[in-house]
């Protein structure tokens, strides 16, 4: 079994995660929150999830409410659950989208959308570094340390943008806002596998990492706003990479 728990300073984004969800649509909420945290990446594939009792604890919701979300996440192919002796609800990450399909949802999406969505996203992680940048110690960075590295040696597409999505999570998780690392959550489930499109580029991938390494650079000199130029800008070039491959279907 491995543990949910981990150091506090690394896992504040995982603990946004298992944090009470809004009161409204509490079964959609749960389903969301964990859903939307396993496609990150930010619980790990075959990972034990907590007992439902204590799940539900942390979570804020019914072991009712939480017996009908595992379900839904069991029917989404996220959860399987095992009886018996070692039993319990452990994750299972997706297989890759293949490329057509990852194109079908792409043509969901209009320009206009792409970028709207495109200035949100900066706006968010812009403001995530600006606050880490006068928030953290050194040592609150080892995770986003780690991602970034993770994304420069990682070969699969797929991987490559859980990693980005979880990179930009952690982000907002370093600038110790609750709310910036749940929006971050949320966005990435609109946007995240649609990067497979985009940073199965080598070249580009390379790019990112760089631009990754010299933002947490900058988070941790407490160079606020270079931190935050540097977070939107590593934003808004995938997106008009996205923007570009829209308009090529």
């Amino acid at each position: 079994m491995v543990a949910v728990k981990q150091d506090e300073k690394e896992g504040a984004a995982r603990k946004a995660v298992f944090s009470p969800v809004d009161n409204r649509a509490r079964v959609e909420a749960v389903v969301r929150r964990i859903g939307d945290a396993i496609e990150l990446g930010l619980i790990a594939d075959g990972e034990q999830l907590p007992g439902e009792s204590e799940l539900a604890g942390q979570l804020g919701v019914s072991t009712v409410t939480l017996r009908e979300a595992l379900m839904a996440l069991r029917q989404q192919g996220l959860v399987t659950t095992r009886r018996g002796r070692g039993g319990g609800s452990f994750v299972s990450v997706p297989e890759v989208p293949a490329d057509d399909r990852l194109k079908a949802r792409l043509r969901g999406w209009s320009t206009d959308e792409l970028r709207d969505l495109g200035d949100h996203w900066a706006a968010l992680s812009g403001a995530a570094a600006r606050l880490a940048a006068q928030r953290t110690e050194p040592d609150d960075l080892r995770q986003l340390h780690r991602t970034a590295e993770e994304l420069a040696h990682t070969g699969d597409a797929a991987a490559r943008s859980r990693l980005y999505g979880r990179f930009h999570v952690e982000l907002a998780a370093a600038a110790q806002s609750t709310r910036l690392t749940r929006e971050q959550v949320a966005l990435q489930s609109e946007i995240g596998a649609l990067l497979c499109l985009v940073l199965a580029d080598d070249a580009f991938r390379e790019e990112v990492a760089d631009r990754h390494r010299a933002l947490v650079s900058a988070v941790q000199d407490g160079a606020h706003e270079t931190a935050g130029t540097l977070a939107e800008r590593c934003v808004r070039e995938p997106v008009a990479r996205l923007v570009a491959v829209r308009l090529g279907l």
